[in-house]
Parts: C-alpha cells; sequence; structure tokens
C-alpha cells in the first residue's frame, strides 16, 4: 500500500509517493514554486486557477514516472487561514488571501467579541486580520461582483478535482469560526464575520472521503480508485510528521514560516485545557489539537538574504557559518512580514542593527536565524507552563534540515532542553498521511526512525 501526499504550501505545491509507514519513496517526488505575490502594502496572495495547474502538472509528472500505481489512499497537508472569494459559477472572483496577507482591517464600527477572554477560548483565536471573522467583511468591501461563497485554497483546489470538498475541522479550525469543543461554526464568530450559512463551507463529518471526478479519473486512472482524505493544516501535520503527538515534547518547524507547538488529546465535545492568552490553538482532527505560535518568518529569511546579500553558496557558506557562534553577533528583529496572531505588527518591520564596516553577508544571515530562535524560545516558555513536565524539542522542516548551524542556533537558544531534529523535510506529508491513516499514536515511535540527536548547546 503506497499513500500519495500533497503538500499544498505557500512557495510551492509538492506531490510525493509514501510507502504504508509514511516514509517517502525515494525519487517519487514533483514539485512546482508557486508565485507569491507580495508588496510592502501587506499583500500575500496566491492565484487560484494557476495553483490548481501547479498541482495538476505535479500528478501529471507523477504519473508518467509510474510513481501513482500502487497508491491506495490520498492525503493532504495544506496552509492554514487562506480564503478567496468565489461566484455562482465557482470561480474564483479574486486572488487566494494567504496567512501572509496582512491588509484586512476591522470595517469603521465593527463591535468585535463580547467578551474576547471567552472568545478565545471557544474558537482558539482572536478577531483579528488573519481570521475569517474579520477577512470576509474586508473581501466583501474590496472585491468586484457578488459573492456566492467563500472556500479556503484547500477546498478551492480539491473542490476542482474531487465529487466534493467540503472543509475538515482542521482546516475550519484555521478560520477562526470554528467552536473548537462542539466542532460547529461559531455563531458569535460567524455575525462578526457576517457570516450567512450558505455562504461558508460544508464541515466534513471524521472519516470523510472523496473521490476523482471523472474527468480527472481519466487523466489519472492510477488514482480512480483512491479515497481522498479531508485535509489536515500544515502545522498540525508537521507536528504529527516530527513524531510530536504528546504534551512532553514540542515540535519546531522552519519552512517558509516558522511556528512551535504543542499537540494534546482533545475529542469533541470535551472541555480543553485552558488556552494562555498569546497563544492559538487549533484542531488537528476530531480528537486532537495543536497549542502553539507562529511567525511570518522562517526559510524566507534565508531566501531573502540568498537574493539580496550575494551569500556564498554551498560548503562555503556552511564554512563561513560554521566558524560564527551559535549566538550569532547582530541584534535583529525579523518581522519581516508582520506579525502573526495575535500581533499587529505590519509587514515591513524588520530591523538589523550593529551594522559595521566588518560585518559581512554571512554575519546578516546569522543574527536573521539567531533572531528567530529567540522568538520561539519565547514563546516555548509560554508553552511550557501548560503543562506540568518537561518537555523536549524536535526541530523539522526543509529550512533546518538543510543548515546544521541553524540546528546547532535553535539547541543554544531552547537550552537546557534536549533538542532534536527530523532528517526528513517532508514532515507535513509524513504527518498527513498518518493522520489519514488513523496511526497518529503510531508517530512517535515512526519519526525516531529518522531522528539525529544533537547536543543541548554547541559548547
Amino acid at each position: 500500500m503506497n499513500i500519495l501526499a500533497l503538500d499544498l504550501g505557500t512557495s510551492s505545491v509538492r506531490g510525493l509517493v509514501l510507502d504504508a509507514d509514511a516514509r517517502p519513496l525515494p525519487g517519487a517526488l514533483a514539485r512546482r514554486r508557486v508565485s507569491l505575490v507580495v508588496h510592502d502594502d501587506g499583500t500575500g496572495t496566491l492565484d487560484g486557477p494557476g495553483y490548481l495547474a501547479c498541482l495538476v502538472e505535479c500528478l501529471d509528472e507523477l504519473a508518467a514516472a509510474g510513481h501513482l500505481r500502487d497508491v491506495s489512499l490520498v492525503a493532504t497537508s495544506a496552509q492554514w487561514h487562506s480564503v478567496v472569494p468565489l461566484g455562482a459559477d465557482g470561480a474564483p472572483l479574486g486572488p487566494v488571501l494567504t496567512w501572509l496577507d496582512t491588509r484586512p482591517v476591522a470595517l469603521p464600527g465593527a463591535p468585535g467579541p463580547a467578551d474576547p477572554g471567552d472568545f478565545h477560548q471557544r474558537t482558539g483565536t482572536w478577531w483579528h486580520r488573519c481570521y475569517w471573522s474579520m477577512r470576509l467583511p474586508w473581501l466583501r468591501e474590496h472585491t468586484g461582483g457578488p459573492i456566492a461563497r467563500f472556500a479556503g485554497l484547500a477546498e478551492y483546489v480539491l473542490g476542482e478535482l474531487l465529487d466534493a470538498a467540503p472543509m475538515s475541522i482542521s482546516q475550519a479550525s484555521g478560520t477562526g469560526l470554528l467552536d473548537l469543543r462542539t466542532l460547529d461554526w461559531d455563531a458569535e464568530a460567524c455575525a462578526l464575520a457576517g457570516s450567512r450559512a450558505e455562504e461558508l463551507p460544508e464541515l466534513a463529518p471524521a472519516r470523510w472521503r472523496g473521490r476523482l471526478r471523472p474527468a480527472y479519473a481519466w487523466r489519472w486512472p492510477q488514482l480512480t480508485d483512491a479515497p481522498w482524505a479531508g485535509p489536515v493544516g500544515d502545522g498540525a501535520a508537521s507536528n504529527v510528521g516530527t513524531g510530536c503527538v504528546a504534551p512532553d515534547r514540542v515540535a519546531v518547524t522552519v519552512g517558509t514560516s516558522a511556528a512551535v507547538r504543542l499537540m494534546q488529546r482533545g475529542p469533541a465535545g470535551e472541555e480543553l485545557p485552558p488556552l494562555p492568552e498569546t497563544l492559538w490553538r487549533y484542531r488537528v482532527d476530531h480528537d486532537h489539537v495543536v497549542t502553539g505560535a507562529a511567525y511570518s518568518s522562517g526559510g524566507n529569511l534565508f531566501a531573502w538574504a540568498n537574493r539580496e546579500l550575494r551569500l556564498p553558496e554551498g560548503a562555503e557558506l556552511d564554512a563561513a557559518l560554521a566558524r560564527l557562534p551559535p549566538e550569532g553577533r547582530l541584534p535583529v528583529n525579523v518581522r519581516f512580514g508582520g506579525d502573526r496572531p495575535p500581533g499587529l505588527v505590519p509587514a515591513g518591520s524588520g530591523e538589523l542593527r550593529g551594522l559595521s564596516f566588518s560585518s559581512s553577508a554571512v554575519d546578516i544571515l546569522a543574527g536573521l536565524m539567531r533572531g528567530l530562535c529567540d522568538l520561539v524560545a519565547e514563546d516555548l516558555t509560554v508553552l511550557e507552563s501548560t503543562v506540568d513536565k518537561p518537555v523536549e524539542v524536535v526541530l523539522g522542516g526543509g529550512a533546518v534540515a538543510a543548515s546544521r548551524w541553524w540546528r546547532s542556533a535553535f539547541a543554544a537558544a531552547l537550552a537546557p532542553r534536549p533538542v532534536w531534529h527530523r532528517r526528513n523535510p517532508e514532515v507535513g506529508a509524513s504527518g498527513a498521511a498518518l493522520v489519514a491513516l488513523g496511526r497518529v499514536g503510531d508517530a512517535t515511535r515512526l519519526a525516531d526512525i529518522g531522528r539525529t540527536d544533537e547536543p543541548a548547546s554547541p559548547s
């Protein structure tokens, strides 16, 4: 049994084939970069039809290479918080707003939640520009033409491919409109969003499965009978993929952006643990929640530095970083893309300080990397306060998998906690597959196979 895993990311879309234990098969990977539109006014959007075309190309490539022959399940890891307005014909009326878009603001006179603390505990979110409670009214003011309904990127893309694409509980929790305990749309959040029931996606039941539309079943006959599981939010999938499924193990994931998260059981209908006022909480599935903090900066810090600073490449860059202490040398503010919730710092707030004529491009890169480590360390302390036992940290994601120095910097910033890293960079795809298989409980054992320990401090 093989699993086709789709990763609907911000900077790329990927399709890869995994074995029955959710481990990537050699060479069975197709990837397309997507064009994220970013402007200084806070714009952070994707083109929906163009994104769908990239996914189709990935599946065509895997099919042509024979990798889809034995696929018996399709799982998806997808970015949280995205939203696109759709017309009556289902076509997008504008670009997809991603988590990176900081333009939405409350409309004049909008009252906000009656009890912000209770709202936060129920939905795991805030009345904030990142969530649909503020995004939908803003989109109505800035979209040409009447909006029939709203969808996330995953629902739009899968709605084109499948016979139906209801919104998974995991994806719904990222909208900020879901009551995390009842697993239904929250009445107050929907009122803030000005949403009628018919404008919101249908919520998928537990263990929902979809099928390809006939036109695409003809295109990829290997997938004709394969069931498609509901998408898992990328952060939740990454926790499972790194084996961080218990309260004593925290995941720090660095992809395009970054996050620190702790996963706990939280079956539908049961009261959830108290949520600190500075942390969010979303759903992994009907039985688990994930709590944490996220940042607009991650691997995109390296991408910016590599583009603008004429960094050395490959082994030369590794050697230059190795000569620097993991504490870094330059004080920085890495909020280039602004704050993620609950912060309100706008895009363009990044800072580099302490520069001299002896400062090099590698010094600046190291300062950026260490700056993110320090943000994570602050929020990890808050996250730890919610559990009554020491935690260990597992690093995951392509950015830390590619940089030994960054892993060492994290180990120094998070000491004295044990810090490990997951060598497989495709933690989101692996995690989504384990959720789809109903094997969340096996995640720690399977992740340990590819886990490499590093010292808690480089010294």
